[in-house]
């Protein structure tokens, strides 16, 4: 193509990417820069390769489940380009760490699924003058853009403070379309290339929403805005989020899943309260345990004894926790949190409850 030509080739060659998360979008990422003859790809991730997630992280297979996840997207990203330097990052990208791996790269793309590690990389980004390339799933929507990028908005422009902890399921806890995030992965890909060649119009300044059910997509303008706070640092972000705060008594909500198996089995006054949604419901559930979804627990508190020991659980833990936060201020006295939720149990205790 005359866009791109020998020079813009050999310019893909010289570049260096950071790909953070090798998962449902840094999957389609990886392959497609690869593929593109980028130079130096990196990935950042600390997880291994999962059988329930091949569905939708195709940069992985069976063979590998177990194996970690930059080892098992090194190797086939080398298999698809023999040319390609392939850095593996195997940590958790945190504040103390962020800037000194960011340096070395020219755009960062952001394939996370948490909102603590967003904000990290977004400041990370306006730190350094890096562009960031951003993309999220969930369910059957997904949305894209391109922050910092010559001036452009950042994510903090667009999303000022985080949602309550827990209040928006990952895509493991709600769920998602395994297609999708191909598509917002391939997008991903092409702002980054443009990014590096410097042609086209790319998505700084728009926000790119994509509804697979309508196979529709549409725009939303984003600016910068005035009142954003300047980023002179890195901050606790899990703080920010609300991530493991609690009051000097919050200790108290908190059983493992040993304590709750004493308590299941030595008194039958208890209601075991499950705040997932209905999805993760249908895979698997705790005996006896009634669903009331995190975001219905308000609407629907009065069907709740404020006498009854309650007992709230969810996927791991956090929304749960969120949810007895709320029962405990509404005047709900006995309430406790497990700890770890109901996947904890399913690796601890009961090996028959499915895991997803």
């Amino acid at each position: 193509m005359p866009e791109v030509g020998v020079k813009g080739q050999e310019k893909l060659a010289e570049s260096k990417v950071l790909c953070i998360g090798a998962g449902g979008l840094g999957s389609p990422l990886a392959l497609y820069l690869a593929s593109a003859g980028i130079g130096t790809v990196g990935i950042v991730d600390f997880d291994v390769v999962d059988l329930s997630n091949l569905q939708r992280q195709i940069l992985h297979a069976e063979e590998r489940v177990g194996e970690l996840k930059v080892e098992s997207a090194k190797k086939r990203l080398v298999e698809l380009n023999s040319d390609i330097t392939v850095n593996t990052y195997n940590l958790r990208l945190t504040s103390e760490n962020a800037l000194d791996l960011f340096k070395d790269y020219d755009v960062i793309v952001d394939g996370t699924d948490n909102f603590a590690t967003r904000y990290l990389v977004n400041d990370a980004c306006v730190l350094l003058g890096k562009p960031n390339v951003y993309g999220s799933i969930f369910r059957f929507e997904g949305q894209a853009t391109v922050f910092n990028h010559k001036g452009g908005p950042h994510y903090r422009d667009l999303y000022p403070e985080p949602p309550p902890p827990g209040m928006v399921p990952s895509c493991a806890e709600g769920g998602v379309l395994g297609i999708l995030p191909g598509i917002i992965g391939v997008i991903q890909a092409t702002e980054t290339v443009k990014i590096l060649l410097d042609i086209g119009e790319t998505l700084s300044g728009r926000l790119l929403l994509y509804d697979s059910l309508r196979m529709s997509f549409r725009e939303i303008k984003l600016r910068k805005n005035p009142e954003t706070p300047e980023i002179t640092e890195l901050i606790d972000y899990e703080e920010f989020c609300g991530i493991n705060t609690a009051d000097e008594n919050e200790g108290e909500l908190e059983i493992d899943v040993n304590e709750f198996k004493d308590i299941v089995e030595s008194s039958n006054n208890i209601t075991i309260l499950d705040v997932r949604e209905p999805g993760e419901y249908e895979i698997c559930s705790l005996k006896d345990s009634r669903l009331i979804p995190l975001g219905d627990l308000t609407s629907r508190v009065h069907e709740l004894d404020t006498a009854d020991d309650i007992i709230v659980y969810c996927h791991h833990g956090m929304r749960s926790l969120q949810a007895a936060r709320i029962l405990k201020g509404m005047g709900y006295k006995k309430v406790r949190n497990l700890a770890g939720g109901i996947d904890a149990w399913a690796a601890l205790i009961d090996r028959n409850i499915r895991r997803y």
